[in-house]
Parts: structure tokens; C-alpha cells; sequence
């Protein structure tokens, strides 16, 4: 049960750092039973909060109150929130920031729960459709955190710097669980300021980061980067959207560090994902592997899904759930793959997301791939555009530090082998590829300026 991972905090006083705000153990746990007292068993508890103490002690509240954690975008319009009140017959948010430790919540016992109740509901960021609220059970999301630490290695000695929301699974993860479960220094940031979280790495000693390439393309294009800053950093883990193997090797010696891809997501956090002592080829190369008991496998038309302790028992629509499992009860994940003899996974698209010119299927991420191993280029995504005659033709917004522009691009491809149909016929230069609150790239923002650039 989650609970039992949070109960045992041996003291420390820089357990939560945010901004100029530092909280100990002690405190955390005091704040925690306070506003754990205000709830009620099996409720589902809404709550919309900055990236800061206020969400961890939010989650932990509930857990020890027997309810259910129901996190939602910070920086959501109001979709995600209205969308999560109809469905769970709720109609308001939780916020501890005005509850306060009295001195005796911290001896209130905990409710007991049972390993297959609801632990959370967690919505999926709806770009592509409507948001679904996944459901995840105490003993799926315990397992996780206990396999990650033991994964990667993680004692009281670490530092990891976050700088998502915690509304997503890896906040969840890394920004909560985790940390609190060894438990071990958290460096939150409620905003991404590449060069304020330069300054936290070294000041804070962080020594690992979660997140999107984006993150650490920031970092490392910063004027104030060196190895030097970030020398306390023994490992990036980088997924959440298309990792390339050029990329990972750039950010490998910029950061003269272990860098992992992993996959996964809100339905089966970090399914595959490497050992620090994995071959940092395996690293580059691929998304990493299962670790048992979870299993993956990819299915006659490349679809990858899984079969594991952590994944979903479904959504809180019944019709999403039995859309997304086959019948002998294995998670279809809509992404396609291929898995080698030895049981490495990498990721090579979007089922239903290919860009289909001329009758050829693209896949995107294989466009991205070749274009960030171009010197110039830092970021790339690959979109289709639609085009009279062929249906649809290739697109590719890029940040470059150099010179890019299509004639260097058609050079590039065809130097490198790949098939002529596959070459972008349209380069959009950008300075920063728009970000949802994952870190993701905004492909729906990206398909905006581009029908806006054509129309």
C-alpha cells in the first residue's frame, strides 16, 4: 500500500526545496495528517496546484485519509476540470495552503485500505481527444515506486530535481512517491527557468532528472551551461515524447553522465527503462526493457502493449476501458514498436499517426531522428501537411543552432540514406518548440501555426 511507503521518514531537514521555501520531514508529515483530518474515506479529492510542497502534501493527505487523489493541470483552462467534475459528481478543489499543523494530527492513525482500491485518478492530457480519467490501485502504484528505486539504484544520498507538473504520472513518481518513500532530497520548480534550474543543480547537488528532451536542450543551449554546474548529476532519464539516439548522445557528453530513454505512460508508468549499468548503447539505441513481471509484446500490426503490476485497471469511462484492452487482457497503448531477441523495445510511432504521402506510411519519429542528428539541429518535429495531390507531405519544425533551411535538409537526408519520400518539404525555423505542461512538444499548437502558415 502507498501509505506504507510514506510512514517510516527518518528526519532530515531539506526534504522538500522550493523556491525559498525549505520544509524537514517532520514538517511535511505534520501538514500532511492536518489536512488529512479535513477529508473522507474513498472520496475522490480534486486538487489544482503549482508544482511546489502544496501538491505533495495534497497526494500524501489523501492517501492517508483513505481518499482518492484526483490531480489536475495547474495550467488547464478549465477543460480538464470540468471534464473530471462530471464524471466523478464532484464540484470542488482541495488546497492545504491554509491548513496548518495543530500539534497532534501527526498521531492520528492511518485509514486502512486494501491493496485493490482506487490510489488515484489521474486524467491524460486530452491534446488528441477528450481527457480520460485513468485509475490506478494502491498495490499498482506501490509497486512501481518500490521497482524504480530498485531499478535505478536511488538512496537518502540523492537529490532529484523536478521541474514537470505534478498533475502527471512522473510527478506522481519522482516528485512525490518516490522522494518520500527512501526518503531523499526534492527540488521542485514551479516554473522552468533553464538557468534557475542550473543554479539549483549545483546549489542543491542534484544528482538526477526526469523529463522530455526538451528540459535538457534547454540546459545545455544556456549561455551559463558547463559541465562543471551540473558535475553532481550521475543520471538524466529522458522520455515523453521521441528520444533520438543522437540526441541522447549529445546530451551524454554535455553532461558527462548516464543517459537512459525510458517509455511509458499515464496507464503504465515507465514500463521499460534501463539499469545504470545497462550498455549505454542500449541506452541510446533503444527505449529500454521490461523488467519482470511485466510484460510487453507488440502485436500483427506493431502495436506494443503490455501485461504488468502497474498498469491501469482502466478508465472511469467503461467504454475506454474496453477499448484499450484485448481479450486476454493485455493494455493496447496505441504506440507502435518493435522489440529485438534479447527483449529491447523502441518506440517508432503513433498508431493511426503516420504521415501518409503518396500512399508511403512515415513514420514521424523516424523523420526526427535524422533530422536531430544533423549537427545544427537541437529539436525537430515531424508533422504532415496536408497537400492536394499527395494527401499529405512531410513538415518539420526545427531548432538549430546553425544554419537549417530546406536545401541543407534535402542535402542531409539524402547524405544519410533515407528514402526520398521520407525528406521534409517544408522546414519551419522555431527559437522553442512550444511545450504542453509535460514538457511534451505542443503538437496540436504546432499543427495550429501550421495550417495558420498555409491558410
Amino acid at each position: 500500500m502507498i501509505h506504507e511507503l510514506l510512514t517510516v521518514v527518518p528526519p532530515r531537514d531539506d526534504f522538500i526545496v522550493a523556491g525559498d521555501r525549505r520544509l524537514s520531514t517532520e514538517e511535511v508529515v505534520a501538514w500532511s495528517a492536518e489536512a488529512a483530518a479535513t477529508l473522507e474515506p474513498g472520496q475522490p479529492t480534486a486538487f489544482q496546484l503549482p508544482t511546489g510542497p502544496e501538491g505533495v502534501v495534497a497526494y500524501r493527505a489523501c492517501w492517508q485519509a483513505g481518499a482518492v487523489p484526483v490531480p489536475l493541470l495547474h495550467a488547464d483552462g478549465g477543460r480538464q476540470k470540468e471534464h473530471a467534475f462530471s464524471l466523478l459528481g464532484i464540484d470542488r478543489l482541495f488546497d492545504p495552503a491554509s491548513i496548518r499543523p495543530s500539534g497532534d494530527a501527526s498521531r492520528r492513525s492511518l485509514v486502512q485500505v486494501n491493496p485493490d482500491d482506487r490510489a488515484l485518478v489521474m486524467f491524460t492530457s486530452g491534446s488528441s481527444g477528450v481527457p480520460k480519467g485513468v485509475v490506478h490501485t494502491q498495490a499498482a502504484i506501490a509497486y512501481k515506486v518500490r521497482q524504480y528505486i530498485q531499478i535505478s539504484g536511488l538512496t537518502a544520498d540523492d537529490t532529484v530535481l523536478f521541474p514537470a507538473s505534478l498533475a502527471h504520472v512522473a510527478g506522481l513518481l519522482h516528485g512525490v512517491l518516490i522522494p518520500g518513500a527512501i526518503p531523499m532530497k526534492t527540488v521542485l520548480m514551479a516554473r522552468w527557468d533553464p538557468g534557475e534550474a542550473l543554479r539549483l543543480i549545483e546549489q542543491e547537488q542534484a544528482t538526477y532528472i526526469i523529463g522530455p528532451p526538451t528540459f535538457f536542450n534547454d540546459l545545455m543551449s544556456h549561455p551559463d551551461f558547463s559541465p562543471s554546474r551540473v558535475a553532481t548529476i550521475r543520471f538524466l532519464s529522458i522520455g515523453g515524447s521521441s528520444v533520438t539516439p543522437a540526441f541522447v548522445h549529445r546530451a551524454r557528453e554535455a553532461f558527462d553522465c548516464i543517459v537512459k530513454r525510458a517509455y511509458g505512460s499515464t496507464e503504465a508508468p515507465t514500463v521499460t527503462t534501463c539499469t545504470n549499468e545497462d550498455d549505454p548503447e542500449r541506452m541510446a539505441n533503444t527505449d529500454g526493457r521490461a523488467f519482470a513481471p511485466t510484460q510487453i509484446r507488440v502485436d500483427e500490426h506493431g502495436e506494443i502493449q503490455i501485461h504488468g503490476p502497474e498498469v491501469t485497471v482502466g478508465y472511469l469511462d467503461p467504454a475506454h476501458t474496453a477499448a484499450a484492452f484485448t481479450e486476454d487482457g493485455w493494455f493496447r497503448t496505441g504506440d507502435l514498436g518493435h522489440i529485438d531477441e534479447e527483449g529491447w523495445l523502441t518506440v517508432i510511432g503513433r498508431l493511426g499517426h503516420k504521415i501518409i504521402r503518396g500512399g508511403e506510411n512515415i513514420d514521424a519519429i523516424e523523420v526526427e531522428a535524422i533530422l536531430e542528428a544533423h549537427p545544427a539541429v537541437s529539436q525537430a518535429v515531424a508533422l504532415g501537411e496536408p497537400d492536394e495531390r499527395l494527401g499529405e507531405r512531410v513538415a518539420a519544425f526545427v531548432v538549430a543552432d546553425g544554419p537549417f533551411d530546406l536545401e541543407e535538409c534535402r542535402r542531409w537526408f539524402a547524405e544519410s540514406g533515407a528514402a526520398r519520400f521520407m525528406t521534409p518539404e517544408r522546414i519551419i525555423a522555431m527559437d522553442d518548440m512550444p511545450t504542453m505542461a509535460s514538457g511534451k512538444p505542443d503538437t496540436t499548437e504546432l499543427a495550429r501555426l501550421l495550417e495558420d502558415s498555409t491558410g
